[in-house]
């Protein structure tokens, strides 16, 4: 079931990102920074076992972003990662943001729902508010998409 992440469920959806940031297939996340987000978190939880995340970051006046999805080797391809991005669009609707970006290194499955592929300068906030203090700061190799809502 997906729910909106509790602190008890850092730990896992820390080594759950991190399990794939150490393949260099998305960015790692500090406990830090987790604890400090919780509130943009989403898990999917199975017998009190996180098997998927994504959170939903809202970036400015109208724009929002989805972070972090990661769904479990295990549990990939049984709609897990669908049903967290199906469920970061309604909180953005909800809030009232009209667009919603991603970065990625997986184009391809974000234009399965209608994220279209922008030049990352389109995203200023993001640029000199997060990706500035990023590791891979200025060369980033994640694919910026965004969907209209």
């Amino acid at each position: 079931m997906i729910r909106k992440a509790r602190v008890q469920d850092i730990k896992q959806i820390q080594s759950l990102i991190n399990s794939f940031a150490k393949k260099d297939l998305m960015l790692p996340r500090s406990l830090n920074e987790l604890y400090e987000g919780i509130r943009d978190f989403w898990v999917y939880e199975v017998n009190k076992k996180i098997l998927g995340c994504s959170a939903l970051h809202i970036s400015w006046e109208d724009l929002a972003e989805i972070k972090s999805l990661a769904v479990s080797k295990a549990s990939q391809n049984k709609g897990i990662g669908r049903e967290l991005i199906l469920t970061c669009l309604d909180e953005a609707k909800e809030l009232g943001a009209k667009r919603i970006f991603v970065l990625t290194y997986n184009p391809g499955y974000f234009k399965k729902f209608g994220f279209k592929r922008v030049k990352n300068s389109c995203l200023p906030h993001k640029i000199w508010a997060e990706c500035i203090n990023c590791c891979k700061f200025p060369n980033c190799q994640e694919t910026a998409l965004l969907k209209t809502l």
